[in-house]
């Protein structure tokens, strides 16, 4: 899936929405959901198949684009360790019900980026 490009492109765009970081933007709620996705995610490939995908490293640049004020930031990044929390308390080896996770999540991950863009970026 392409979901790098998405995803930053996601950010650029979200990152122009101005200087005022009082008030959450519009899309944080979607942010916060596509956060615990790639910590699931950063978990379950290298579990299941290992593709080279770096997700914590996605994450980072993503969350760098974006430039959440700290608290916004926070709760990204707590999200993301959510995600991986979730499931390494669940997994420990590649199970058919891992695989469907992984998919499932690399999905709604795109899912998920492809709506922020199109509802808040442009």
């Amino acid at each position: 899936m392409r979901l790098r490009p998405a995803l930053v492109l996601i950010a650029i765009l979200c990152g122009l929405t101005g200087t005022a970081r009082a008030v959450d933007p519009p899309y944080q709620p979607q942010m916060q959901r596509l956060a615990e996705i790639m910590g699931s995610l950063y978990f379950l490939q290298p579990l299941c198949r290992d593709t080279g995908a770096d997700w914590r490293s996605e994450f980072a640049d993503l969350v760098v684009l974006d430039s959440p004020d700290e608290d916004r930031q926070q709760r990204l990044y707590g999200a993301f360790n959510e995600g991986y929390a979730a499931f390494s308390r669940l997994y420990r080896s590649c199970t058919p019900s891992a695989e469907e996770a992984l998919n499932r999540l690399l999905i709604e991950a795109e899912t998920t980026a492809r709506d922020i863009h199109s509802r808040f970026a442009e």
